[in-house]
């Protein structure tokens, strides 16, 4: 079976309490709603990780929750400081220590929008695609082997899709 990669930025998070550390801000109710719908379609695109490779920052670990949670799945999961905030380099790198064949990876903006941007073999036409808002979700047809194996610029977009286009 060939390796997929599921693509998703954290779910929208609260801006209530200004004296909070962004690592520690959770979801607001628009997150929480727009990561539950990313599970339905998840699950009923078939596009169901074994495993779970995430920021580990609160609304990062929030939305993965509410995501498995929907989507009626309990795979394995790398919670990791290396991904907040991280760029696209380090995201790669984060990927290489990956196992199973589906994997989810949640994290944060800009270094997500430009993972995506680079890891794609062509641009994706949708028109949030470069400026990847909360929840938007890449899935790739991975070309490579092994998660180490994976590179830039040589991936499959199967899908992509924001919680907009979902609830409109």
């Amino acid at each position: 079976m060939s390796l997929r990669l599921i693509v998703m930025r954290h779910a929208k998070s609260s801006w209530d309490d200004p004296l909070l550390p962004d690592f520690e801000r959770t979801l607001n109710e628009r997150g929480r709603r727009n990561a539950a719908t990313m599970g339905r379609w998840l699950a009923k695109m078939g596009y169901l990780p074994d495993t779970v490779v995430l920021s580990s920052s609160v609304r990062t670990t929030q939305t993965c929750e509410r995501v498995l949670d929907a989507a009626g799945v309990v795979p394995a999961q790398i919670s990791t400081k290396a991904l907040y905030h991280a760029p696209d380099f380090q995201i790669l790198r984060t990927l290489a220590q990956a196992q199973g064949d589906t994997v989810l990876l949640i994290a944060h903006n800009p270094g997500i929008g430009d993972f995506v941007s680079h890891f794609a073999a062509q641009p994706v036409a949708h028109p949030d695609f470069v400026r990847y808002p909360t929840c938007a979700t890449t899935v790739f047809e991975v070309n490579a082997v092994t998660w180490t194996h994976a590179k830039f610029g040589e991936n499959t977009v199967l899908d992509f899709v924001t919680p907009r286009d979902l609830e409109d």
